[in-house]
């Protein structure tokens, strides 16, 4: 089970500097539209304060972070639902993700060229999102187009799916995104039409380090579309970002104190997009490794077992369960298990954020 997060914007905005100081894979970055064809593909541990902490306390032989898979695609331009810049396989790319990271310039620099000219966040912000809601326009069309010659051979039942591709196309020409709209049909069109506005978006602004600790007008322009849309804002430099992540973790610790900041910026951005997909983390000590896992939200214990390995899914007895907080209050398993903490938990337990998990099974 992957998590993808693919990383947006027009050209020339930051998108693989960012991709790199997240990856350090050392993918291209130019000063000209189009550098990145194919997306970079990276894998990126999420940083986790209570692994560490679990770490320290039971010392095992290895520690495993869990992971999220960035996408660094390449930039849209205006008319890329009709092909331009090589836009449909772009598009195609956005298709394969979970949810995206919309890089937005927010500094002025005359040495970097932007595609329009001029540095005007809202209007980059609109040129992508028009792109994404026109494509999704033509998605609709041909269902529509689809499902009335469907109609013609006397198969009634499609009427009520009908209505709701004419529905969602209407909104969506009125400028909404699929992810602003309420499902009212009752039909999982969405789910099945793979719609791209349906995706859930962080806006990253990519700011100078001038601007960093305070606000711009810039960055007050994300801030005002997000908003009206519900979607979550943090602003980054990028380019500081790629030169700190060169750094030994102490200097880099020293560089944050220096600019009064608590944490690198990418930390940042990679927990936003895990909550953005509604994951949470649970903990394995088995043997010698201790480990964090991936997982949605609202997962029962016998599934969370299936993504260690399918045969414990399959041959699932029970779950042992401690919290983390249990953990880190009592100072160690054996404490808890002392205190009666260590509980059992049966095929119906849903898995909480937290959870240090020992699975039970038989196959």
């Amino acid at each position: 089970m992957g998590f993808r997060c693919g990383i947006i914007g027009l050209p020339n905005i930051g998108k693989s500097t960012i991709f790199n100081a997240l990856t350090a894979a050392g993918a291209e970055v130019a000063n000209y539209p189009f550098c990145t064809i194919d997306p970079n593909v990276g894998i990126v541990p999420v940083p986790d304060a209570r692994l560490e902490k679990i770490a320290a306390v039971i010392k095992p032989p290895k520690t495993t972070y869990t992971t999220m898979e960035f996408l660094d695609i390449a930039g849209l331009v205006k008319g890329a639902s009709k092909g331009e810049g090589l836009g449909n396989r772009f598009l195609g790319h956005i298709r394969e993700v979970d949810a995206l990271l919309h890089i937005v310039r927010c500094f002025d620099d005359p040495n970097i060229v932007h595609v329009a000219g001029t540095i005007d966040p809202a209007r980059d912000m609109e040129i992508i999102n028009t792109e994404l809601i026109l494509a999704d326009l033509e998605t609709l069309e041909k269902r529509i187009e689809k499902t009335e010659k469907l109609l013609k051979t006397g198969d009634k039942s499609l009427h009520k799916l009908l209505d709701s591709y004419r529905h969602y196309h209407a909104l969506l020409g009125r400028g909404m995104a699929a992810r602003q709209i309420k499902n009212e049909n009752g039909a999982d069109v969405f789910e099945e039409l793979r719609l791209l506005t349906s995706k859930k978006v962080l806006y990253v602004a990519n700011v100078s380090e001038a601007v960093l600790k305070g606000k711009s007008d810039y960055v007050r322009q994300v801030e005002k579309l997000a908003r009206q849309e519900g979607s979550p804002v943090i602003v980054i430099c990028g380019d500081m970002e790629a030169e700190m992540v060169q750094l030994s973790p102490e200097e880099r610790q020293a560089f944050l104190e220096d600019l009064g900041l608590l944490e690198l910026g990418l930390h940042q951005l990679i927990r936003q997009g895990y909550e953005l997909l509604g994951l949470i983390t649970f903990y394995t000590t088995a043997g010698t490794e201790l480990r964090a896992w991936t997982i949605p939200q609202g997962t029962r214990a016998p599934e969370a077992a299936g993504r260690i390995h399918s045969d414990m899914e399959r041959g699932f007895i029970r779950a042992e369960i401690l919290h983390y907080d249990d953990f880190v209050r009592l100072g160690g398993l054996s404490q808890a298990k002392d205190k009666g903490l260590l509980r059992s938990e049966g095929k119906e337990y849903v898995i909480k954020d937290g959870d240090i998990v020992l699975f039970r099974f038989n196959v």
